[in-house]
């Protein structure tokens, strides 16, 4: 028989196929035949050998001789031959006539049809993979061979008899392995070196002698920044050849760890990143649209450009250089403009994409980096769970995501140069942009460029494109008479002229007029901002009441932008009135429309506009009552995605009531859709409140949108506001509100795993919740009980969940009940009495079960596997936690998944699995974990048991080393465990 790995021609890939295929045959797993879906009996073992061996010989006669040699080696039965005929006249009855043929003394299976065979799909779309590759496109080679290998179901040829069988078992296994090695090693190519290392480190412990896969781990740890991990890889294989082999590694391996040993920086990034014909990386084109009568600047436009050619040059040393100009100027001098037409020219010689942000600058609250940096790498193709949490972090990151690409990235109303470095590429073929009000001279390597106001000509030239040629023909001393009083300012020429414009009925001359009231006198427009005020007093003088009053009262709120929806809130307005108004505004150049139903202020506009709303409006009471609407819309919707999200939760019934209604959803991801995209405007809503009667209203709002404590810069956001929260309601003297304000802070600092501050933030929010009578002290007693259990005071905690418990039985608060039943298994668990905790799990999962709240249930069945786990029903365990998964993922609970994943590696590894266990706890190292920096501490040491386990003792060390400092800088006590662990074994 011939013994090379299998081919099967003249068999096209699926993908091909226009009919359906009437038989198929597998032998990546079991042998089986079908005809269409239906299974065929494909006989006893000897008789699907026969039919194996047939299938794999590619449509060649194979003699008797060869067949029973291939079934029974040396030593064949004596009616061998015999039994060779019967197996195939049985296979011939079964399949299709003509498919199973005598020829020669011998059989062969012809006529298949095309992708009958499985063998000989893998093999089509490896060699197509193969082809992908060779011509640069990573993504199609991956997702082929992935495809290739899914084809396998377990063991090739499983339970099939014979030397040939086994013979090609050993070869198929050899070519899958190679086939997982050149996938694996595209992953690397491609960045994806986190997600590689759980499953490298699962098969490093299935192969442990396999040097090729031990080698891409290192690079893989060592691209994830876990370098001693690396090391340590390295030193557990050399061990290991050692004593089983008696060799060392191979040159290769110590290559790559002597370069690992020197912080070789081309190991850093893949060493030569190719470009994905066939599946090209996300190009980004988030520049704004150009206005189509730009207008001079001829100079300016020149000189930028040839900076930003500067990118595509070289830095007279015949390398390339990335450009940064950074311009300066007052606002509404045109920066912006002048910069989007700049970067729109520039577009061909930037083919990768451009990026576009609002940074905020002169704002009360400039936009973060790390916030921004996050929006960056999401437009570049990094998928959210790939984001990091840190700014360094997220910057190197992003970084390296433009390396060998030519990106333009256009950073508009910078703040300062502190904000603008870390998102500058800082990479060779890009280049950058900036606008801000202030001379950027401490931004080292920039081109910096003082716009000043147009010269006459030019300010008439964009004024008689804005409102007619014909017009300003006949009035042209008028028309530089605006020109003039405007001061040659853009934005308000831009203003003005749109005015004019729009009123048919206007003269230039009436314009001029208008223009030369001693409200526009020249020294104010000359006064820094004070001309941009005067500017934009020529605009909102023109504007309908109606309009003149949605620009006031919309002018009031902080977020960065707003719906439409909440503009409908504050001007108390049915949406299709609101939205018509909102665009004669954004015609009118004082509003811009950021992205379909979405609106916001230029930040100068806003402040104007905050100034005629205190000048203009006749009754002070309704600039309060505006934000009391707004207020009350983002209360009554986070309410509604609570409610849709967490069905029969009585915490909405404990909330302020609202006057003006919210958003309804019937649908979980849309209303988590719209809480998350609403995230920055309603803590910016809710900090608008310190000082304010609505305090009560405020802290609500935190509370019903609890959610984005585990959202990454959401988190900071909304921890920075509960605090300002805490602050502003214990200054009012509102014990209530301010007992749920801490009660929110305390859910921040719980999920990021600090414990202590937790702490002390619950119990001055119990105290007052009690002093208040409030019905909240059940959620606080909740949330007491889960710090004791971190701290590992179990009794304690019983003893709050069970104060929780029968406040919510109180007030009939069913589902919560359920809930804290399941923590309160934990703290059953904690003190001894499995027993006790696998019955109150399971009751929580009946209630849960009755009440039929799917997310909820998640808890339940978390809380039951681990009660299932101290009991030693590991198998159990291992359901209940499976299907807490499930629901966790479906609900966007990240954190949980990662908890999850623990839990079940905690199961593998005591029964001793510890290959599923590394890579359990792989995976909720990449997700993260609900506890911060001590439960990441809690996984490396799991992972470096399991480690050991596997005999990679110096990779075990460099996780229990992490998990050391980890809870050394929390305080941690697990400390003193992981020291032991670390702790040289005595000799004898």
């Amino acid at each position: 028989m011939d013994d090379r790995v299998p081919r099967v021609p003249e068999q096209k890939r699926p993908g091909s196929l226009r009919e359906p295929v009437a038989l198929r045959f597998d032998v990546l797993g079991p042998v089986r035949a079908r005809r269409g879906e239906q299974p065929l009996a494909t006989g006893s073992p000897q008789q699907r050998a026969l039919l194996a061996a047939l299938l794999l010989r590619e449509g060649r006669t194979a003699t008797a001789a060869e067949l029973i040699d291939a079934l029974w080696g040396e030593e064949p039965p004596s009616q061998a031959l015999a039994a060779v005929r019967t197996y195939a006249s049985r296979l011939r009855k079964v399949l299709d006539p003509g498919v199973l043929v005598s020829e020669s003394g011998g059989y062969a299976v012809r006529g298949l049809g095309e992708g009958a065979l499985d063998l000989a799909v893998a093999q089509e779309w490896a060699a197509e993979a193969e082809k992908a590759r060779a011509t640069g496109a990573l993504g199609r080679a991956r997702e082929l061979l992935n495809r290739a290998l899914g084809l396998w179901d377990g063991e090739a040829l499983a339970g099939v008899p014979g030397p040939y069988a086994e013979t090609q078992r050993v070869r198929l296994e050899e070519w899958r392995l190679g086939l997982l090695e050149s996938r694996l090693d595209m992953d690397l190519e491609q960045g994806c070196h986190a997600e590689a290392v759980s499953e490298l480190t699962a098969l490093t412990a299935a192969y442990p002698l396999r040097e090729r896969l031990r080698e891409l781990l290192m690079l893989a740890l060592y691209r994830s920044g876990r370098q001693a991990e690396a090391l340590a890889v390295y030193a557990d294989t050399r061990r290991l050849l050692a004593e089983e082999l008696g060799v060392d590694p191979r040159p290769g391996l110590r290559e790559l760890q002597r370069r690992i040993l020197q912080a070789d920086p081309d190991l850093a990034e893949p060493a030569a990143p190719q470009s994905e014909p066939s599946a090209a990386p996300v190009r980004p084109a988030q520049l704004p649209a150009t206005v189509p009568d730009f207008t001079g600047r001829a100079a300016f436009v020149t000189e930028l450009s040839e900076v930003l050619a500067g990118a595509s040059g070289d830095d007279g040393d015949g390398g390339r250089v990335m450009a940064v100009s950074a311009l300066a100027g007052i606002g509404g001098v045109g920066k912006t403009t002048l910069a989007v037409h700049v970067a729109h020219q520039a577009r061909p010689a930037f083919p990768d994409g451009q990026l576009y942000v609002d940074l905020q600058g002169a704002g009360a609250r400039a936009a973060e980096p790390v916030t921004v940096l996050g929006a960056f790498l999401r437009a570049l193709g990094t998928p959210d769970s790939a984001v990091p949490d840190s700014l360094e972090e997220r910057a190197a990151l992003y970084r390296s995501a433009l390396d060998g690409r030519r990106v333009l990235v256009l950073l508009d109303n910078a703040k300062d140069a502190a904000q603008v470095r870390p998102l500058l590429p800082g990479t060779d073929g890009c280049a950058a942009l900036v606008t801000a009000r202030v001379r950027m001279v401490d931004l080292a390597g920039a081109h910096l460029v003082d716009l000043d106001v147009m010269s006459p000509e030019e300010a008439l030239a964009l004024f008689t494109k804005i409102v007619g040629g014909e017009r300003v023909a006949s009035e042209r001393q008028a028309a530089l008479d605006v020109v003039a009083a405007c001061g040659f300012l853009p934005l308000a020429i831009r203003i003005a002229a749109s005015r004019l414009a729009a009123r048919r009925t206007w003269t230039v001359s009436v314009l001029a007029a208008k223009l030369a009231d001693e409200r526009r006198r020249l020294d104010e427009l000359q006064a820094g901002d004070l001309a941009v005020k005067a500017t934009f007093e020529l605009g909102y003088g023109q504007l309908e009441p109606a309009q003149a009053r949605a620009f006031r009262l919309l002018g009031l709120a902080d977020g960065p932008d707003m719906s439409l929806a909440a503009a409908a809130a504050v001007l108390d307005l049915p949406a299709e009135e609101t939205e018509d108004l909102l665009e004669s505004l954004v015609d009118t150049s004082l509003l811009e429309s950021a992205a379909p139903g979405r609106y916001r202020f230029h930040d100068l506009v806003r402040l104007y506009a905050r100034a005629c709303a205190e000048r203009d409006e006749s009754s002070p009471g309704e600039r309060g009552a505006a934000m009391e609407r707004l207020l009350d819309f983002y209360l009554a919707t986070a309410a509604g995605v609570y409610a849709i999200e967490r069905p029969g939760d009585r915490l909405v019934d404990h909330l302020e009531p609202t006057e003006y209604p919210g958003l309804r959803f019937t649908d979980g991801s849309a209303a988590l859709d719209w809480l998350y995209a609403e995230a920055a405007c309603l803590l910016a809503c809710v900090r608008q409140a310190v000082g304010t009667s609505r305090l009560r209203h405020a802290v609500d709002l935190l509370w019903a949108a609890k959610d984005l404590t585990e959202s990454g810069a959401n988190s900071h956001q909304y921890e920075t506001t509960a605090r300002a929260m805490c602050e502003a309601t214990r200054a009012a003297g509102d014990g209530r509100a301010e007992g749920r304000a801490r009660m929110m802070l305390t859910n921040v600092l719980l999920v990021s795993g600090r414990i202590l501050q937790a702490g002390e933030q619950a119990q001055l929010a119990m105290e007052l919740a009690a002093l208040a009578q409030d019905d909240a002290i059940s959620w606080v007693a909740n949330d007491r009980g889960l710090i004791s259990l971190h701290q590992g005071r179990h009794a304690d905690g019983r003893t709050f969940f069970e104060q929780a418990i029968d406040g919510y039985r109180a007030t009939g608060n069913r589902l919560n009940e359920a809930v804290t039943l399941a923590n309160l298994s934990r703290a059953y668990l904690g003190m001894g009495n499995t027993a006790k905790a696998v019955e109150i799990a399971q009751h929580s999962l009946a209630v849960h079960a009755e009440l039929d709240r799917p997310m909820r249930r998640a808890n339940a069945h978390f809380a039951l596997g681990l009660a299932l786990t101290g009991a030693g029903r590991h198998s159990e365990a291992l359901v209940q936690f499976a299907d807490a998964q499930s629901v966790f993922t479906e609900h966007r609970q990240r954190l949980w998944v990662g908890n999850t994943h623990f839990r079940i590696a905690e199961v593998h590894l005591t029964d001793r699995r510890p290959a599923q266990a590394a890579q359990h706890a792989e995976q909720a190292l990449a997700l993260g974990c609900v506890g911060g920096d001590r439960m990441r501490g809690n996984v490396l040491k799991l992972l470096g048991r399991a480690l050991s386990s596997l005999g990679q003792v110096d990779r075990a060390r460099a996780c229990w080393n992490d998990a050391l400092k980890l809870y050394e800088d929390c305080g941690a006590p697990e400390a003193a465990e992981v020291r032991a662990l670390l702790a040289p074994v005595p000799a004898g």
